[in-house]
């Protein structure tokens, strides 16, 4: 059994790009940065994927995480600041695996149609563990395509925020892949307050391998996005 957890973290560029509330919220990003890296470290699961990683964060994780191993995919596209000075002394952005010793990375791309979005992917006890953040418009036909072609091979777990509700994801991936269904009356994964995209685009995602117990933990304002936990095998 394998116990995971898939979390968007929300990097300071985008945040103060689309002027989100939790940019708001937080006006001192090293104090965001010091909670997100305390809530990550009380996790008990042994792969945590996290997307949306700034350098500045991910320095954090490493100084306050020493014992566990981080696989990271870094990001070619660099966020750049529209609205606002920089906030950051890294903004480099990455997809982050972080793992027990037993994890062995296997691939690590962004995606030809994204340079900053991709996939991550270590094998943990025979299971391809595979993070992931999609992009939201149609660019996402071929990084589906491409997650797919990854986790086919064997017993696989899909992590991270597709940007899709789960019947479009379902229906993208193919009767192969099952898409957990968030409990009824969960807090959703990516709450909005206006306009019509769905509120649930974290997911977990299997492929010949059962997975139970999925919840979403309301992460109290510390990114826009809730993290998603489960159960694996």
């Amino acid at each position: 059994m394998i116990t995971v957890v898939t979390w968007n973290v929300l990097h300071r560029i985008h945040a103060d790009n689309w002027a989100s509330e939790i940019a708001d919220r937080w006006p001192g990003e090293s104090d965001r940065i010091a909670a997100v890296t305390a809530r990550v470290k009380k996790r008990p699961e042994r792969i945590i994927a996290l997307q949306e990683v700034s350098g500045d964060q991910l320095a954090s994780l490493r100084q306050s995480l020493p014992d566990r191993v981080f696989h990271v995919l870094d990001y070619p596209r660099i966020p750049r600041p529209r609205r606002l000075a920089d906030p950051l002394a890294d903004r480099s952005e990455s997809l982050v695996l972080i793992a027990d010793a037993g994890a062995r990375l296997l691939t690590a791309e962004p995606f030809a149609t994204d340079p900053g979005k991709g996939l991550l992917a270590v094998e943990a006890d025979g299971i391809t563990v595979i993070a992931t953040h999609v992009t939201g418009d149609m660019r996402r036909g071929p990084q589906l395509a491409r997650l797919a072609e990854v986790a086919a091979a064997g017993p696989s777990i899909l992590l991270g925020d597709f940007n899709v509700d789960r019947a479009v994801l379902a229906d993208a991936l193919g009767p192969e892949f099952i898409v957990s269904a968030h409990p009824y009356g969960s807090v959703p994964t990516r709450p909005r307050t206006a306009g019509a995209k769905s509120q649930f685009i974290d997911h977990v995602v299997a492929h010949g391998v059962p997975v139970r117990d999925l919840q979403v933990e309301d992460v109290a304002g510390e990114s826009d996005h809730n993290l998603v936990t489960a159960l694996v095998g």
